[in-house]
C-alpha cells in the first residue's frame, strides 16, 4: 500500500513526520503543498474521511493565516467559502497530511495514531 505524503519540505514537522514515514517502511508519494496545492474536491474529501472539523485543516500557526487575520474571518465564512479558500494556497494548509484509502492523519502529533493507521 502506498499513501499520498503532502509536505512543505522546509516544515521541520513534515522532516520529522517523513522520517519517521522512512524510517518504518511506509511507501509514500510525497507531494509539495505549495507547488501543488489540493483542490477544493480534494480538500472536501480529505475533511470528510479524516473526520475532523474543517478547522483542522487551516494552518493556524502560519504566517499567512496570521497576515491574513483568518481567526476572526473563519467564524463568518460557510465551510464551503472556507475550503474554497484552503484551495488559494498551500501555505494555508496544515501539514502534513497523510491521505490513505479510507483515513486522513493531519499534523504529527499523535504518532500512536500514525503507528495504527500506517502499520
Amino acid at each position: 500500500m502506498s499513501y499520498l505524503f503532502v509536505e512543505y519540505p522546509k516544515c521541520t514537522t513534515c522532516k520529522r513526520a517523513k522520517k519517521w514515514l522512512d524510517d518504518n517502511g511506509v511507501n509514500y508519494e510525497d507531494r509539495h503543498i505549495v507547488e501543488n496545492n489540493p483542490t477544493e474536491e480534494e480538500l472536501q474529501e480529505w475533511i470528510k474521511r479524516s473526520g475532523l472539523p474543517i478547522k483542522k485543516f487551516f494552518n493556524t500557526s502560519g504566517i499567512l493565516y496570521k497576515e491574513m487575520n483568518l481567526s476572526q474571518q473563519l467564524k463568518t465564512l460557510s465551510e464551503e467559502e472556507q475550503v474554497k479558500l484552503l484551495a488559494t494556497n498551500g501555505m494555508l494548509v496544515k501539514r502534513p497530511i497523510v491521505v490513505g484509502e479510507d483515513f486522513v492523519l493531519v499534523g504529527f502529533r499523535d504518532e500512536a495514531l500514525w503507528e495504527e493507521k500506517l502499520k
